[in-house]
């Protein structure tokens, strides 16, 4: 790629293509809908030969589901049940006992407890620092360095293109765990990245309704790890989702559009109020600011909001009627959660608000009326 990072006409061209990559090239008569194939067995006469022998190695649906999240990435997918399923691909074909994999404490807490849990009693060296530190931790030594920025829920920002940089004279291999972004708000493997990971359940999909999730990379040696991984271990998603997941992609770039305005709104106007610390990538009192502009195409739909204590973060929630007290993110709905409650190592009162895709005319002033309401 040639283009900026942070250039928003760039990534329109880029989604216009993908939702007409093929729009051309089909024959007359050939279904636009996505396929859906529920099936567990194909015809399979003589010996084994063809695409499709077994559901579990294979389904039309999830072809198809791959071809258009590969797209989004220009890199090649692997898609799983969950994004917990995909970094488990990830991790378990890539680490063998004495390798080491660099992860950071403040990190989706998910992906630490597994490496910790699983990983570590085979002989796997997991070490962890903060996101704020991985400018300076070495690197030297590490087999596998997965990396979430912006991190969830602190917001602090990794260094794509610098990171890989040292990742590959380190001989490591760098994951950029893409979630909140999506390949439109921030190109990872065009910044070096050697693969990404994604919880489709989030963004990539958009509507609450599936769990899902799929690795990408322009690296065939990854690549061939992760798909054996999923064929032997099982780890495979059902064809309805695979479905549902395709259907969601089509509107991702307007979702996307409308969630991060009404983030930035949100946040610049939030932050007018000194009773309440307002956390974002967007604003220039965020230390990655500069960053941000650089390395992202828009500053995501995530905030994080730190009350002074535990019962006025509640009670913000409570109030505002256009928020859904729940956890996970990235959906049409706005919702927001006290982090804490879930061991993150962040304050008692800290709300991790995301911003769905409500009108934002009305949104924003039922914030502030919330608020003003949570801090008396």
């Amino acid at each position: 790629m040639t283009d900026h990072p942070n250039d928003g006409t760039a990534a329109a061209a880029r989604f216009a293509d993908f939702l007409h990559r093929d729009s051309k090239s089909l024959a007359p008569g050939t279904p636009l809908a996505p396929p859906l194939f529920p099936t567990s067995i194909y015809a399979l006469a003589n010996e084994p030969s063809g695409e499709y022998q077994y559901a579990r190695w294979s389904n039309p649906g999830w072809t198809a589901l791959e071809g258009a999240l590969g797209a989004l990435d220009e890199a090649n997918a692997v898609i799983f049940p969950s994004g917990a399923a995909a970094v488990a691909a990830l991790l378990a074909s890539r680490l063998r006992p004495a390798d080491r994999v660099l992860l950071q404490s403040d990190g989706y807490t998910g992906t630490r407890s597994a490496a910790q849990k699983y990983l570590a009693p085979m002989g796997v060296v997991v070490d962890t620092c903060p996101t704020v530190q991985l400018a300076t931790h070495s690197f030297a030594g590490y087999r596998l360095i997965l990396v979430e920025t912006p991190s969830n829920p602190g917001l602090d920002l990794v260094d794509i293109r610098a990171s890989a940089l040292r990742a590959r004279a380190a001989g490591a291999s760098l994951v950029i765990d893409n979630t909140l972004m999506t390949p439109l708000g921030q190109r990872a493997l065009d910044l070096g990245a050697d693969a990404v990971v994604y919880s489709d359940t989030k963004v990539l999909n958009g509507h609450s309704d599936v769990v899902f999730g799929h690795v990408a990379t322009r690296d065939p040696d990854l690549l061939a790890g992760v798909t054996e991984w999923r064929r032997v271990f099982g780890a495979i998603p059902g064809p309805f989702e695979a479905w549902m997941v395709q259907r969601g992609l089509e509107t991702l770039e307007l979702r996307l559009a409308r969630m991060h305005e009404n983030a930035l709104v949100l946040a610049q106007t939030l932050a007018r109020h000194r009773a309440v610390r307002v956390i974002y990538p967007g604003l220039p009192s965020h230390p990655a600011h500069a960053l941000a502009q650089v390395q992202m195409n828009g500053y995501g739909a995530l905030i994080g909001l730190e009350f002074s204590s535990a019962e006025r973060a509640e009670r913000f929630v409570q109030e505002c009627r256009y928020l859904r007290a729940t956890t996970s993110f990235g959906g049409l709905h706005s919702s927001a959660e006290r982090r804490a409650r879930w061991g993150d190592p962040v304050a008692p009162g800290f709300i991790r608000l995301s911003v769905g895709c409500e009108p934002g005319a009305a949104l924003c002033p039922e914030m502030v009326r919330a608020l003003e309401a949570a801090l008396q």
